[in-house]
C-alpha cells in the first residue's frame, strides 16, 4: 500500500543553539544526539527531519523533543507534507541535487 503524500509528513527539527562555553557545546551534543536516537537525519548543520506516515504518528516524536530541548537557544519545530518536501530545491553548489526519499513503510497485519 503506498503512503499518500499529502497525508505522510516530515517533522523538521531546525534549532540554533550556544557553543560558547563547555557546557553548552555538552548540550548541544546531547540534544543532537537525542535527535539522532530518535530516528532524525541530518539535512544540514542544524536542520534535522524524520519522516512519518500521518501526523498523528509525528506527534508522540515531537512531545519527545519538546522534554529533551536544551535550556538555552532555539528549537523550531516545523511539519509539512511529503508532498511539500518533495518540492523543496537542494543545491550543492550551483548543481541541483534530488531531495530525501521518504523511508520504506512496512505493513504488518
Amino acid at each position: 500500500m503506498a503512503l499518500s503524500a499529502y497525508r505522510s509528513v516530515w517533522l523538521f527539527a531546525l534549532f540554533d543553539l550556544p557553543v560558547d562555553t563547555r557546557e553548552s557545546r555538552k548540550q548541544y551534543a546531547q540534544f543532537r544526539k537525542k535527535l539522532l536516537d530518535k530516528g532524525f537525519t541530518m539535512l544540514q548543520f542544524s536542520v534535522y527531519a524524520k519522516h512519518f506516515a500521518t501526523e498523528d504518528g509525528a506527534d508522540s516524536t515531537r512531545n519527545a523533543v519538546r522534554d529533551v530541548l536544551p535550556p538555552r537557544g532555539q528549537v523550531r519545530l516545523l511539519t509539512i507534507t511529503d508532498h511539500q518536501f518533495g518540492r523543496m530545491e537542494v543545491y550543492a553548489g550551483k548543481k541541483r541535487e534530488k531531495t530525501e526519499n521518504p523511508p520504506m513503510q512496512f505493513a504488518l497485519f
